[in-house]
């Protein structure tokens, strides 16, 4: 749930992407912060490195400031660990995320972590008192400049088969294409979720 800042006057909205080890998350939040416009500001990328993975994190202001009952709205980038042995890594990161961004590899050999990769965020959210279904989400289908790609059709029916598909957008983070499409969608449904009256946990 996004925190209010009484002393800043600000709403911080925590956004996590979440995937398979190598998918591209860490690259997607490394070509965000390095062109990401904004005349407000914006955090260092921190980087918590394990042996074999590691977790991203930053904040920063939209180039619109978005003003939502009376505060300045500020937008915290998380990655997990894709590796499953950093799994409480993983529960740790989701504490307080109000919006995900699921970034999947296209690689027809990666199907299957993918699809393991979402029960597992479906199962940590489920854990910690989280319903799925009322968390914004959105899916990116990275990776699509490489061959032996599967077909955006079957990416679709293995994590997007449901009544309501979510929105989902192809990408080749490596080259920044797809990175802010991705980013824009999901930072709107979570504005369209925030200006409605909803309570939140003040800090």
């Amino acid at each position: 749930m996004a925190l209010i800042n009484q002393a800043t006057k600000e709403l911080h909205v925590k956004i996590v992407y979440y995937g398979p080890a190598k998918s591209g998350k860490t690259t997607n939040l490394e070509k965000v912060h390095s062109n990401v416009q904004t005349p407000y500001g914006k955090g260092q990328l921190v980087s918590l490195a394990t042996n074999a993975d590691r977790t991203l994190f930053f904040d920063f202001y939209p180039i619109e400031a978005t003003v939502i009952k009376g505060f300045k709205t500020k937008f915290q980038l998380f990655t997990v660990p894709g590796q499953v042995i950093y799994n409480k890594t993983r529960q740790l990161v989701l504490r307080g995320v109000d919006g995900i961004v699921f970034v999947a590899d296209s690689q027809y050999d990666k199907m299957p972590e993918n699809v393991e990769s979402f029960q597992n965020m479906e199962e940590n959210l489920k854990e910690m008192n989280l319903n799925p279904d009322e968390i914004p989400y959105v899916l990116q289908y990275n990776k699509r400049d490489l061959t032996e790609i599967a077909p955006v059709d079957f990416m679709e029916y293995l994590v997007n088969n449901r009544q309501v598909q979510v929105p989902a957008f192809e990408a080749s983070a490596s080259q920044c294409q797809g990175v802010f499409e991705t980013l824009n969608a999901i930072t709107r449904l979570l504005l369209q979720k925030f200006l409605n009256p909803v309570a939140h946990r003040q800090s």
